[in-house]
């Protein structure tokens, strides 16, 4: 439940509770002659016809006039479930896109659009679009509460935030109830320890899939990240933009590069940030993560004064202790392991938020468990009356939708040794969950690695945390790579927490140069 999908679960919680909401923008159209200097000429992102140039998305058919020409009805923004309407400076929209792009004269569905005009109008860049995470992140929802961290991008970009496919008002998926999904959370355990638990595991995760299919079959096959990267070019194009100006963050670093394969030549002014590893498969995934969450863990250790080695050992003893017994809680629910994990995990997230761990971990060794269970209840999107929002349901069959893999639980039993090897807090939890996630699933997946070779885009600045826990900072490097020479651009901030933008001011402010001057630093830079 940790892998870098669930960080981006953890991106609506995660991503607020740290305040370093890092947003998706995206770029204008000049391609820099070199570091440092900005080019002459009309942004990449200004408002223009689409030009006919190439793209690599063989996959999918030209698209009808009756879309591709479609104009927009901006009006005042209605509040979500649960939430209170974004300020009057908000209009919202729906863009309607093909379900199926094989077949784009067919059924269409509607992508929820949320805007906020450029306050310096006379010298507009043109659009920029964000992805926080996930997969499942709300951009609709989670766009007007970042927004203050992008007042100086606001200055000459309209900020635009979208639900992806299958996400909240996008046609979100559905899988189970609000009481099914406490079930799971009280009863079965994500790191089985006896044929019975394991049993029980793995029945609860195609039971999940299952429930995908009842309740969102027709959408299901459709909400993978090659089709949101389609979606996000007749974004573009029905905005007026001649090449995307883009910031993704976390899962959303990973549509950005996908985006950039299909689309290289509408490649605009484009910034990632926590950074997927494009390279990793869904194992691949969870051993990364395992590494980069134990690396923070450490740190956070070390910075509370005490040995890395003793603490891991403690907490791990502690969790031990908790599987055995589960803890009181001031709610009457009781905290058991798989949820104080998830305790653990979140706050690590940000530095900021380490004296909460710290307080939850001393109030856990005395027998309480009510500061894990909240921290678990954020991440898990439960709100005190027990509703919990369905970025889950969207999160997993995003990635479900992606990825082939479909491990086994015996190939998660085989990966145990190594994974507790890297971490006795998380490595067994992230094992198991390579199985348990898309166990039987309904569709089949479509690749085991996803694509981000752009030869022939502008340059995409690619922002790596040293001390990230959940897309670790090596897939920095791995996506600046892949993304190709001239293209990735690797941006190192030495520091900790899941992004580092309006956390970072070098950073920051090296960000916002490129976005609105278009200065690209030179690659390795590093902010410390």
């Amino acid at each position: 439940m940790v892998a870098y999908v669930r960080a981006g679960a953890l991106a609506a919680a995660a991503l607020l509770l740290t305040g370093v909401l890092a947003g998706c923008e995206d770029g204008a159209d000049d391609k820099p002659g070199k570091a440092g200097k900005s080019p002459a000429g009309t942004p990449a992102s200004s408002t223009a016809p689409s030009s006919a140039e190439p793209s690599a998305d063989a996959g999918a058919k030209p698209l009808p006039a009756a879309l591709t020409s479609q104009r927009l009805d901006w009006r005042r923004c209605k509040a979500a479930e649960g939430e209170t309407a974004p300020g009057s400076a908000w209009r919202c929209a729906t863009v309607e896109v093909p379900l199926d792009y094989a077949k784009p004269e067919g059924d269409t569905i509607g992508i929820a659009l949320i805007r906020k005009e450029a306050r310096d109008k006379s010298r507009r860049l043109g659009s920029m679009l964000f992805n926080f995470g996930g997969p499942g992140g709300s951009g609709v929802s989670i766009l007007p509460r970042a927004a203050a961290s992008y007042g100086t991008l606001n200055s000459r970009y309209d900020l635009v935030g979208f639900d992806p496919r299958g996400v909240a008002q996008s046609a979100g998926v559905r899988c189970r109830t609000d009481e099914e999904q406490d079930t799971t959370n009280r009863d079965v355990d994500m790191t089985p320890d006896t044929a019975a638990e394991e049993t029980a595991f793995m029945k609860d995760g195609a039971g999940f899939g299952a429930g995908c299919e009842r309740r969102s079959g027709k959408v299901l096959p459709h909400v993978g990240t090659t089709n949101a990267a389609r979606d996000m070019d007749l974004i573009r194009e029905v905005l007026g933009d001649r090449k995307l100006t883009y910031f993704g963050m976390s899962y959303g670093t990973e549509l950005g590069g996908t985006y950039a394969h299909l689309f290289p030549a509408k490649v605009g002014r484009t910034v990632f940030d926590a950074v997927v590893d494009p390279t990793a498969d869904s194992t691949g995934h969870a051993r990364n993560q395992t590494t980069g969450f134990q690396r923070a863990l450490e740190n956070y250790l070390k910075d509370r004064g005490q040995d890395p080695e003793k603490g891991t050992r403690r907490i791990a003893a502690l969790l031990k202790r908790i599987d055995a017994e589960p803890l009181p809680t001031g709610t009457g629910r009781k905290l058991n392991e798989s949820l104080a994990i998830t305790g653990i995990v979140l706050p690590l997230y940000s530095k900021d938020n380490w004296p909460t761990l710290t307080q939850a971990l001393d109030e856990a060794e005395s027998g309480n468990g009510s500061t894990l269970l909240q921290l678990a209840d954020s991440y898990n999107g439960r709100d005190e009356n027990g509703h919990y929002d369905t970025q889950s349901h969207s999160q997993r069959a995003i990635s479900c939708a992606d990825s082939k893999a479909r491990p086994t639980a015996a190939q998660a039993r085989a990966l145990l040794p190594e994974f507790t090897e890297l971490s006795p807090v998380f490595g067994p939890f992230l094992a198991w969950d390579t199985a348990g996630w898309c166990s039987d699933w309904p569709v089949a997946g479509e690749h085991d690695t996803p694509e981000a070779s752009a030869p022939g885009a502008g340059p995409v600045l690619v922002v790596g945390t040293t001390g990230d826990p959940a897309t670790p900072y090596e897939g920095a490097r791995k996506m600046a790579d892949e993304l190709g020479k001239g293209v990735g651009v690797l941006l190192t901030n030495k520091g900790e927490g899941h992004g580092a933008y309006g956390g970072s001011g070098c950073v920051t402010s090296t960000v916002n140069a490129y976005f609105l001057d278009g200065k690209v630093p030179a690659d390795g830079k590093t902010c410390s």
